[in-house]
């Protein structure tokens, strides 16, 4: 090809990709115009058909949080259940249209791709990297995401809202109790055992600020969501002498790391993020040692909290599901689906049911509360909804398995600490 016929070429491309992008703002512009008046005067747009408000849910029924999954969107789908037969929102009912992506990056982006049109927003997306794979894509279709992820990666934007502390944070909040009621002191070692990518690379971030701050040294172990054995992590850490361990990963490494380490004689304390835990687990082998030796940090109380609402939510979810167990991510599934429904009302408030209308109808909740403990503040969309974390502990005798042992809280470095930083 000629340098010429090459300029002809590359001209004719950038003129193709400019039409398509003015073609996408002008529908999208088109879009807009065509935002239509329901009942009372609401201004009404995308994801809203007749009588029905139609929200997504990308979740993981197949994959590495397949325990989660199942939990938080059967709880979601009790609250929209409920919202309906108290009248819907606004006049409106409430549908979830679910999508499994089985922790699959291509599978995500294509159930977002496939869903985003048709939907006024996401009560559930799984995945920090997933998440943060479509945020540009978000903050231009501006369909408000609730994401069952805490990566700070995914703060900043006004369309994706992280309900609860980041993973940095609670890591830090974590590695503060290991050091105020478990023994680990400055100058000790702290091993981490973390997923590869947006979520375990942001508790990394967490770990290594307490080191800073409290004089530890961090002795890192990246591993595969596809890594279930975690044999040669605990050899590594044990002949690295370190005196405690976060694990940032899955249930199923949880447990590997917990059950090694205890045959092993390794007697010293570990703690996990939100979602290294489901109580399923307290039936394994690993069982005991998870018991005995095994925390766990979260952004609310659990749903065995010895509070009226979640008393309620045990007693409706039982009687909606009597076969499945219930564990935190019930509790996470209705704390997001009742903070979307909050928007809802008070954009319905303001007469401004547009993705628009919700997103800014988001911004003036400063104080709410799900009945778990944590008051949740979504003013800023740089920082995340709470710096509180709760600690947990394993207890099969205890509704959904875990028990608190450290109320909710932040420590002094998490206040002081810009997420992401």
């Amino acid at each position: 090809m000629s340098s010429r016929t090459r300029k002809r070429a590359t001209a004719a491309v950038t003129a193709l990709a400019a039409l398509l992008a003015l073609a996408a703002c002008s529908s999208k512009a088109n879009d807009d115009d065509g935002d239509k008046k329901g009942a009372g005067g609401v201004k009404t747009g995308d994801g809203i058909s007749g009588k029905t408000i139609n929200l997504g849910v990308l979740t993981d029924m197949t994959g590495v949080y397949a325990t989660l999954g199942k939990s938080v969107t059967q709880a979601q789908q009790l609250y929209v259940k409920q919202t309906n037969a108290d009248g819907g929102i606004c006049g409106y009912k409430l549908k979830l249209t679910i999508r499994d992506h089985g922790y699959d990056p291509q599978k995500a982006v294509a159930a977002y791709t496939e869903l985003e049109p048709d939907v006024l927003g996401f009560a559930q997306f799984i995945g920090s990297p997933f998440v943060a794979a479509v945020k540009q894509r978000v903050d231009g279709n501006k369909g408000l995401v609730l994401p069952q992820a805490w990566s700070a990666n995914l703060l900043g934007s006004p369309y994706v809202r992280v309900v609860g502390s980041t993973y940095d944070l609670e890591t830090i909040n974590a590695i503060d109790f290991l050091m105020k009621e478990k023994g680990l002191k400055k100058g000790d070692k702290l091993g981490h055992v973390y997923f590869e990518g947006d979520y375990g690379e942001n508790a990394l971030k967490g770990s290594q600020q307490m080191a800073k701050e409290s004089g530890l040294t961090v002795v890192e172990q990246k591993i595969k969501p596809t890594d279930n054995d975690m044999t040669a992590q605990v050899s590594a850490l044990k002949k690295a002498g370190v005196k405690g361990i976060v694990i940032s990963a899955g249930p199923r490494q949880a447990a590997s790391l917990v059950g090694v380490a205890a045959a092993g004689k390794f007697d010293v304390p570990i703690i996990g993020n939100n979602s290294a835990f489901s109580p399923q687990l307290l039936g394994t082998q690993a069982g005991p040692a998870l018991e005995k030796n095994y925390y766990v940090a979260s952004p609310t109380l659990p749903i065995g909290a010895d509070t009226a609402a979640a008393k309620k939510l045990v007693a409706d979810y039982k009687a909606a599901y009597p076969k499945d167990a219930l564990d935190n991510g019930v509790t996470a599934g209705w704390t997001a689906a009742s903070v979307f429904g909050e928007a809802l009302k008070k954009a319905c408030d303001s007469k401004d049911l547009t993705r628009e209308g919700v997103d800014k109808a988001l911004l003036t909740i400063d104080a709410y509360d799900t009945g778990f403990g944590v008051t949740q503040n979504f003013t800023d969309p740089k920082s995340p909804s709470s710096k509180e974390s709760v600690i947990l502990r394993p207890d099969k005798s205890a509704t959904g398995g875990m028990k608190v042992v450290r109320e909710p809280g932040a420590s002094e470095v998490a206040k002081g600490y810009t997420p992401g930083a």
